[in-house]
């Protein structure tokens, strides 16, 4: 199983280590998964690429960094099994399309399950549960929940006006 929370954990080593920890099958892998994450665009910007030190917990990263570097540490492995905890929460809304558009192969080879506030990570899910109070409300395709006009389209409503208000 591959876990990725909201509030990723980094060791105090280099981002190379932290992505592949456990996994011997070197540096490919390693850009491979920073790719999918698209940690490997902020590259230029670490002092030694994948050999700067993420430092304890990963103090010297972004929100954003943290979690995508988690998520490629999550993916190298491979797992049957893909848990994502609002694992994009810290990152923007582009940078997350980037993300799922390349998410979206490895997701296809196991059992994803994506947990987030945000309709845009969940959209293109095969099936999506609403939780309210504990309890499932709704449950079904994207175009299924936004027709039935519950919670989900609700909610759905609201970040598509949120959106277009901040393009703007």
């Amino acid at each position: 199983i591959g876990f990725v929370p909201q509030e990723s954990f980094l060791f105090s080593d280099t981002l190379r280590e932290n992505i592949g920890l456990g996994v011997e099958e070197g540096t490919d892998l390693v850009e491979w998964a920073s790719d999918v994450s698209r940690l490997s665009q902020d590259l230029p910007d670490f002092p030694q690429g994948y050999d700067t030190v993420a430092g304890e917990r990963g103090v010297t990263l972004s929100g954003g960094q943290k979690q995508r570097s988690a998520l490629a540490r999550a993916i190298i492995r491979k797992p049957t099994i893909l848990v994502l905890d609002d694992a994009m929460s810290s990152v923007d809304t582009n940078t997350e399309q980037e993300i799922l558009s390349r998410l979206r192969k490895v997701m296809a080879e196991r059992t994803t399950i994506l947990i987030s506030h945000r309709i845009s990570t969940v959209q293109h899910a095969d099936q999506i549960v609403v939780i309210e109070d504990g309890r499932i409300a709704e449950q079904g395709t994207h175009g299924d929940l936004v027709e039935a006009g519950g919670i989900y389209a609700d909610m759905y409503t609201r970040q598509q006006l949120r959106q277009e208000l901040n393009e703007t």
